[in-house]
């Protein structure tokens, strides 16, 4: 069954782009932050670097979520962006950390950085920064993948900001451990902020409960249709960042499978209010449930093809 996405081709060509600018960039903090002695600019560099290595994932991931679904796999590629995703997450959770020792460390053995050099790259830092979390976020809100490497970049713009502010500080009255205290509050940020990505990513891939559906307002809209007596044995997963499936067995009264066809048409049209496209329902019917029999020969079995990417 074939699945269709519809991605803006410009979005490959921004992450590319946005590729080859953050590497450039890090290298030019890597010079300034030694030449600075800033702590503040290195934990930074090592940050984009991770954004370097999170726009190759989300490259990656990008490209072959967009691939059609095949005959050995069936639904597709969608899970290479949340596998991106959680990538790109975790990446940052241990630099993160790296950054908050490396900070402490500082503050044992401070050293006096140049808050000059600081304050002009964190600002060529915070442009450059911005300008790709804006053109990666638009028209994609809802893709974690993207999602997740547009974090990155925000990250980035924080600490460009909290850089900035600080050199000012350092500037104007001498303290150097704001360098390293910079270090540690961004760090903290950037945990906080990467673990809801990990968190969501890792629900899809261990088939959780997509956020944001409650199974028992899933189990109470199919049963308020017409012609269900019961729904029970309900799964809803994830197969991407943004598509639900849903499997479920359902009671109805005993009936020939052309006419529940209706009750199979009305269930999913309930269930597009939850955004779950992709459903496989199977009915059981009263006699045979009561006479506890094999039901695989009476139950009627449907697919919903209908998938919307």
């Amino acid at each position: 069954m074939a699945h269709h996405h519809h991605h803006g081709s410009s979005t490959g060509a921004i992450l590319y782009i946005s590729l080859g600018a953050t590497l450039a960039f890090t290298l030019l903090e890597v010079i300034a932050g030694f030449r600075s002695h800033s702590l503040a600019l290195l934990s930074d560099a090592g940050h984009n670097f991770t954004d370097a290595l999170a726009l190759v994932l989300a490259a990656i991931g990008y490209y072959l979520q967009s691939k059609p679904a095949n005959k050995t796999k069936t639904y597709g590629y969608g899970r290479a962006g949340v596998i991106a995703a959680f990538l790109n997450a975790s990446t940052l959770i241990v630099i993160s950390l790296i950054i908050i020792w490396e900070a402490i460390v500082r503050l044992i053995h401070p050293e006096v950085p140049n808050a000059q050099t600081m304050i002009w790259v964190a600002a060529v830092g915070l442009v450059l920064n911005a300008g790709i979390a804006v053109a990666l976020h638009r028209g994609h809100q809802h893709d974690i993948n993207i999602k997740a490497a547009v974090l990155h970049m925000i990250g980035d713009a924080v600490g460009a900001v909290a850089i900035i502010l600080g050199a000012i500080v350092i500037y104007y009255t001498g303290l150097t451990y704001i360098d390293p205290v910079l270090s540690i509050v961004l760090g903290l940020f950037i945990i906080y902020t990467a673990w809801d990505i990990t968190r969501e990513s890792l629900n899809i891939l261990l088939e959780g409960l997509p956020r944001g559906i409650e199974l028992n307002d899933v189990t109470q809209a199919m049963s308020r249709v017409v012609g269900v007596l019961d729904v029970h044995d309900l799964h809803i997963w994830s197969l991407g960042s943004s598509t639900h499936a849903l499997s479920s067995h359902v009671l109805i009264e005993d009936m020939p499978p052309s006419a529940s066809e209706t009750i199979l048409k009305r269930i999913n049209e309930s269930l597009k209010s939850f955004n779950i496209h992709h459903t496989t329902i199977q009915f059981e019917h009263v006699p045979c449930v009561l006479s506890k029999e094999d039901c695989q020969m009476m139950a009627g079995q449907r697919e919903d093809g209908h998938h919307q990417h």
